[in-house]
């Protein structure tokens, strides 16, 4: 088990979808962050930890790769993963029909981490990430 990988579910809401019941291109970076969330929590370290630590985290970089389409009451399996974290946070994701594990979609994510108070670009990833994957990757069992 690689635990900086883990899968969510999500369905398909009728107000993701347009007229030919298709989820709209835009929504799939809300699957992505069901994803990313749920990492990052089992990390803890989501967004309430992200500003305890004085680091914010924007989004410079969004990649999704439509393979087919997701519609409306379908049942997704998103898997997410960190890819990098040394010097920015890179997530990868696939989406998959949790029924047929049909592969639907990809893509990825890139994070920079910013000084909360001088709003500067840090060059690496500040020890509060860096600690918190190296502990989770020390686990028994992984």
């Amino acid at each position: 088990m690689n635990p900086l990988r883990l899968e969510v579910l999500v369905e398909v809401p009728f107000q993701d979808v347009d007229m030919m019941s298709v989820a709209w291109h835009g929504h799939y970076a809300k699957y992505f962050e069901a994803a990313r969330g749920a990492l990052l929590r089992r990390l803890n370290y989501d967004y309430q930890q992200m500003r305890e630590s004085g680091v914010l985290w924007p989004v410079v970089e969004c990649y999704i790769k439509y393979l087919r389409p997701a519609r409306y009451g379908q049942e997704l399996r998103v898997v997410g993963e960190i890819l990098e974290y040394e010097n920015r946070l890179k997530l990868g994701f696939e989406i998959f029909d949790a029924g047929t594990g049909e592969k639907l979609t990809k893509g990825h994510t890139v994070q920079v981490a910013v000084d909360a108070i001088s709003g500067e670009l840090m060059f690496a990833s500040p020890d509060a990430l860096i600690q918190r994957i190296e502990r989770l990757l020390a686990e028994p069992n992984q």
